[in-house]
């Protein structure tokens, strides 16, 4: 098909929906993201508090608050993704924003270890649903040269609830209770499920590609594909090495911040939850507007801008631990913090352009998955493990928690790696899967 043929296609249906609805859809879209990352996120806030509340380790404490929602939100992952690439997206969408929702408020109420890891499985497998049903919504509002602009857009969820998991919610820790933290956070997601079934559209899926698959391929077909874009596999080893370190350290900073200087679980959250909210924010609208210039309609630009800021960031990670001067730690946070937002968006914008239409929440997934194993299962307990073993006392103290997260802040490098390989055949790649030239 001639470029202006396929210009003329991707105008015409583009114009079949306003401005205005897409731009509602993907308002909404970030408010769901915003609660997914505030309320997965919030226990590290309250790690300490829980941890003394429930008798726990450094390690036993990860245990508790990381794996039991981690494991059932990476695995159910695929089969919610399978669903999402056969049936109404909105709908699922709609539905695991409310069963999270309600598990973060039963978390609230828990008064034992078994009470809370049952309401954090409750939580990711509520969650499963959500980023995947997201992105493959988006994808079909916003057509490809605009898709790494507009989840950008969507990743702002991340940093507005980090924002909302560490400064907000320490102030209400301090004032009343780790419990009421869930409580309050919980509750919205509640009212904003039910404005995701009234009010929004699902969209015809593929209607802004030229890909001519029409049923929904299996599973293998899927995993064959994924494993033919080789560009994708090492943008998804990418992401998720950036999560795996990025995420890693950023869950257990709070504990580290109270324990190294002495403060509380508010005051932790003072030194860095401006930092999400702006910083985070700011990285990410600016990395939108970035990529919405004619120059980063090449991908390759992309994910050369990604590997570079993650291999700056990855110093300033390093500086973080290893200083004892807090006023250097802030300074260095203002460069770490925003990086581990702003490669959000990017990521899932172009591999939805490495995925066939009905492939969009099965990639997705996929990158969760292995994103998810490495901040949700491996980093915190990793952390925790080491931090035990560096102790004297065997339950976790403050030099050797430093130790324990010095240990995972070089692999930022290992992310750059893949960000710059993934360049070599991600033209051709694109092409493969929505049939549209750069």
């Amino acid at each position: 098909m001639s470029s202006a043929a396929t210009t003329l296609k991707t105008s015409d249906v583009e114009n079949t929906t306003s401005a205005v609805v897409r731009w509602y859809v993907l308002a909404m879209m970030v408010l769901v993201y915003t609660l997914s990352i505030a309320d997965r996120y919030v226990v590290s806030t309250v790690l300490d508090s829980i941890k003394a509340d429930l008798h726990l380790t450094d390690e036993g404490v990860a245990f508790l608050t990381a794996w039991p929602l981690a494991l059932f939100y990476v695995f159910l992952g695929f089969p919610l993704s399978y669903l999402l690439d056969r049936f109404n997206r909105r709908n699922i969408v709609a539905i695991s924003l409310a069963v999270w929702s309600a598990m973060t408020m039963l978390c609230g109420a828990a008064t034992t270890s078994l009470q809370f890891a049952i309401s954090r499985i409750g939580v990711g497998v509520g969650e499963a649903g959500g980023t995947p049903g997201a992105n493959s919504i988006l994808s079909d509002y916003f057509p490809a040269f605009r898709r790494p602009m507009a989840l950008t857009i969507f990743s702002l969820g991340a940093p507005l609830g980090a924002w909302l998991s560490y400064q907000f919610a320490g102030a209400i820790a301090v004032k009343y209770g780790w419990h009421a933290v869930f409580w309050v956070l919980g509750a919205p997601g509640l009212v904003v499920g039910l404005l995701v079934y009234l009010t929004i559209r699902e969209p015809k899926r593929g209607q802004l590609d030229h890909s001519s698959e029409e049923a929904a391929p299996g599973v293998l077909e899927t995993g064959k594909f994924l494993w033919q874009q080789r560009s994708a596999v090492h943008v998804m080893l990418a992401s998720a090495l950036t999560a795996l370190w990025g995420w890693g350290l950023i869950y257990w900073t709070p504990a580290f911040l109270q324990r190294t200087y002495h403060l509380d679980a508010g005051q932790a959250g003072d030194v860095t939850g401006n930092m999400h909210l702006y910083a985070g924010s700011l990285a990410t609208i600016a990395t939108g507007w970035l990529l919405a210039k004619p120059a980063f309609n090449d991908p390759r630009r992309i994910v050369w801008f990604m590997g570079a800021i993650i291999g700056v960031a990855t110093f300033a990670a390093i500086g973080i631990y290893w200083t004892h001067s807090l006023p250097v730690a802030k300074a260095l946070f203002w460069v770490f913090i925003p990086s581990i937002y702003f490669y959000i968006g990017p990521c899932f914008g172009i591999l939805n352009n490495l995925a066939m239409p009905r492939m969009r929440a099965m990639f997705c997934a996929a990158t969760l998955f292995v994103a998810n194993v490495g901040n949700l299962v491996i980093a915190p307990i990793l952390i925790g493990r080491l931090s035990v073993w560096f102790s004297a006392d065997g339950f976790g103290d403050a030099p050797s928690l430093r130790l324990a997260m010095l240990c995972l802040a070089p692999v930022g490098f290992w992310a750059t790696f893949h960000y710059f390989w993934s360049a070599r055949g991600l033209v051709r790649d694109q092409e493969r899967a929505t049939g549209i030239k750069i």
